[in-house]
């Protein structure tokens, strides 16, 4: 017995050595390179035939550095620690509108006011071209320029003149500056069949409560199923994640376990009310675009077999951050550690550790570790919440890409812009639909400006023509290029009327939404919601929503 004592206090006593030692040379390896880094600056700024911008330099530095890490990992000096703040938030002061550069015009334009903020309750329109700020010229100024003087304390007041071009004339608005939170739930209302509808977009503060009230309302409307959208949520709040959760998990759940390489980074997250409703079915709504909490969301969601996830599979991010206080009023945004949902597992996509700081070694499926949910389903780590149900979503045709982009073609923001001058009003959201005498007037109009797009097609065959020529088979399949390529020369007049069930859809939305708001234009796509739509059809059929969780088995 004494001989395994002494051999055990051997051993840990080799192993406390080796640890010491292991980090008496880490200490030593970070003061080396500090004491380099430091040296090189010195040298540079001493010698180099240029005067060196500190902030430049060692800025870079510093990037560099945290770009080795993760992409999460990031330094906000003193001038940009409201965009962190914006981030954690969601709140900025301003007018309350989304503006866009104009590239005709070549200039910042109104496009997007927000309902109830300041830029609606003067009576800014879409398409109001911006001149000027306190007499401050913003004509050519980049949409950057234009939206930081936009933006400032709330409770200034400043002069903004525009030109409103169905008119002609000039206008000034005196503006009072108000703390702006994007909204968190654009839109909520009932669907058919007493199936509520959540669209939720951000886990800013407060948004449980917000979530907590719209379901409470559609409740009392008589809503017995839920659909719950986070298909472009990309997270936030991990807390006001847990507490929507909440709404429907028992209080004292587990629903997330955060580990860091701290005692302080650990952290197990449960519920901590009685529940709103724990047996209403549930579909989540999921895409690429769902990340972070809202992973957490329909991750434990998942994980309780509380509800089913539809869509395709979500962004994939595991990783927690916190921000810490730097020197001179600086602040840094750290990845502290990972999370891991009821079943045990973690959803991260890239194993950063491992790729360099590259981001580039995704986790295959086939590395990834089978987990379970509480009724015994088979889910995975890593790569992201698969879905219970895949539904991929309606692609854009590539002309309504061509037309959608901002920055190439102008001609379906000035039809809106001119369409809301001209009409005062238009049918309730879910209802309006554009004639097709005004679909035509649109196409006139694109065709008119010259439009054109690159047909990916044709760019294949380019590419398979050089191939062709590389090899030496070109000259014999020269008859069968030429046929092939007047085939797929497009026309923009064919390809518009192809397309136009989708360019109608596209149309609709934004004149909606310039009338009704963000809310008005999501509740208009209803109709078109391929992936809505499936989760409808779901929860209309509870044998098949049970087998799915496996609910019978249990």
């Amino acid at each position: 017995m004494k001989k395994t004592m002494a051999m055990l206090l051997m051993s840990i006593t080799v192993t406390v050595s080796a640890y010491a030692q292991q980090q008496k040379n880490h200490n030593f390896e970070v003061a080396k390179n500090l004491d380099i880094f430091n040296n090189i600056y010195k040298g540079l700024d001493l010698m180099y035939v240029d005067t060196l911008n500190p902030q430049d330099v060692i800025g870079n530095g510093i990037r560099a550095m945290l770009r080795s890490l993760d992409p999460y990992t990031e330094y906000y000096p003193e001038e940009k620690t409201k965009d962190l703040k914006l981030m954690l938030t969601g709140k900025y002061a301003g007018i309350g509108s989304i503006i866009r550069w104009h590239q005709k015009l070549k200039t910042s334009v109104i496009d997007e006011p927000y309902e109830g903020m300041p830029a609606a309750l003067v009576g800014l329109k879409k398409g109001d071209i911006i001149l000027s700020i306190d007499n401050l010229d913003m004509r050519g100024k980049d949409n950057k320029y234009v939206s930081d003087h936009l933006k400032g304390t709330a409770g200034t007041s400043f002069v903004l003149k525009v030109k409103r071009p169905s008119t002609g004339k000039n206008l000034k608005f005196n503006i009072t500056r108000q703390n702006i939170k994007e909204a968190d739930i654009p839109y909520y209302g009932m669907l058919d069949d007493g199936i509520a509808y959540i669209n939720f977009r951000s886990y800013t503060d407060g948004c449980a409560r917000n979530v907590r009230k719209a379901f409470l309302e559609l409740k009392a409307k008589g809503a017995n199923k839920l659909v719950f959208d986070l298909r472009e949520n990309g997270g936030g709040s991990v807390q006001e994640a847990v507490d929507i959760i909440n709404l429907w998990v028992p209080k004292q759940t587990l629903i997330i376990k955060q580990k860091g390489k701290l005692a302080q980074a650990n952290h197990d997250y449960v519920t901590r009310l009685e529940p709103v409703d724990t047996i209403m079915p549930i579909v989540v709504l999921v895409s690429g675009m769902t990340a972070s909490s809202s992973e957490i969301t329909c991750g434990a969601l998942q994980d309780l077999d509380r509800a089913i996830v539809l869509g395709t599979r979500t962004y994939g991010k595991g990783l927690v951050q916190a921000p810490i206080d730097m020197p001179y009023n600086g602040s840094l945004k750290l990845t502290t550690g990972k999370y891991y949902i009821p079943s045990g597992r973690c959803i991260q996509a890239v194993n950063y550790k491992h790729s360099g700081g590259g981001y580039l070694e995704s986790i295959p499926d086939s590395l990834t570790r089978v987990f379970h949910t509480r009724n015994g389903r088979e889910v995975r780590d890593g790569g992201g919440i698969k879905p219970d149900v895949e539904v991929k979503p309606d692609t854009l045709p590539n002309i309504a890409v061509y037309i959608d982009r901002l920055d190439s073609n102008e001609v379906m923001f000035d039809y809106v812009a001119e369409y809301v001058a001209a009409h005062k009003g238009i049918a309730p959201a879910r209802e309006y639909r554009v004639s097709d005498q005004e679909f035509d007037e649109f196409k006139q109009r694109l065709v008119a400006s010259g439009f054109n797009y690159d047909p990916e097609s044709g760019k294949a065959l380019g590419e398979l023509e050089k191939l062709a020529r590389f090899e030496g088979y070109y000259d014999d399949a020269k008859a069968e290029f030429e046929a092939l390529r007047k085939k797929l020369k497009h026309d923009v007049v064919r390809d518009i009327e192809k397309e136009k069930a989708t360019l109608k859809e596209m149309l609709e939305r934004d004149i909606v939404t310039a009338y009704y708001y963000q809310a008005g234009g999501i509740e208009n796509s209803i109709p078109y919601d391929k992936q809505l739509k499936e989760a409808v059809r779901l929860l209309n059929n509870m044998e098949e929503y049970e087998k799915l969780l496996n609910i019978s088995n249990k």
